[in-house]
């Protein structure tokens, strides 16, 4: 299950307990802290410690919102109606918007020589922090960055105008175009990356992931210029 549907029946679910537990004359003090405790054993199953701190402050931070800023009780919806608006469902598959460290891709021109010219995809662009350290990298290459949200496509493209931006499905567009294909996306759809690698990327073709490993995969090499997030670069054939 992919982390923002837990989050959100995490929270739904922890609001419908409080309303039970007020209708059976508990304390609100003592319903809160209980419902805040059952709200961490989701939590806690989750991989990374930001997804983590997310699930567990959504409740306490809706409730202190509700209760001391007198905020009408449709209010705490507000977020996820905005959570909606930048990540339509059909997205909650991929990786959540978290960008690019600007100097991650630093030597990777080296280390994956690619001539003038050369068309280079952002496989879910977001803002463009990852197009923009592409260029740093390969300032004469064609960059084009796919994201499926509408609205961050927009602004992605008004901050990355030395490239070009589509909004569009990375699983369902053809990478066999492409002489490079850079993605930060999740363990969990990593295999997908690799299948679809395997069938579009013709032999040359480059296949970069930052900080997490295709281990289906033999790379030919690994970056790690921001500490904590390594480069993997994998090219077709494949080992």
């Amino acid at each position: 299950m992919v982390w923002p549907l837990p989050a959100l029946l995490t929270w739904l679910t922890a609001w419908a307990l409080l309303l039970a537990l007020r209708a059976v004359g508990l304390p609100p003090a003592i319903a809160f802290v209980l419902v805040t405790l059952a709200t961490a054993w989701p939590a806690w199953r989750l991989s990374h410690r930001w997804r983590r701190l997310i699930v567990l402050a959504g409740f306490p931070l809706s409730f202190l919102a509700l209760v001391q800023g007198g905020l009408p009780a449709w209010a705490w919806l507000a977020p996820l109606a905005l959570l909606l608006l930048l990540y339509p469902l059909r997205s909650w598959r991929d990786a959540p918007l978290f960008p690019t460290p600007a100097r991650a891709l630093d030597g990777l021109a080296t280390a994956a020589p690619l001539p003038a010219g050369a068309r280079v995809l952002e496989a879910g662009c977001g803002l463009g922090h990852g197009l923009r350290a592409l260029h740093r990298a390969y300032p004469e290459v064609q960059l084009t960055g796919l994201e499926w949200s509408a609205p961050l496509a927009g602004l992605c493209r008004l901050r990355c105008r030395f490239a070009q931006v589509r909004r569009g499905d990375i699983w369902t567009e053809d990478w066999s175009g492409y002489q490079m294909v850079y993605l930060f996306q999740r363990p969990e759809s990593m295999p997908r990356a690799v299948a679809k690698a395997r069938r579009e990327l013709k032999p040359g073709a480059w296949l970069v992931s930052l900080e997490f490993e295709a281990t289906e995969l033999s790379p030919v090499a690994r970056l790690e210029t921001v500490a904590g997030k390594p480069v993997w670069l994998y090219r077709a054939p494949w080992a």
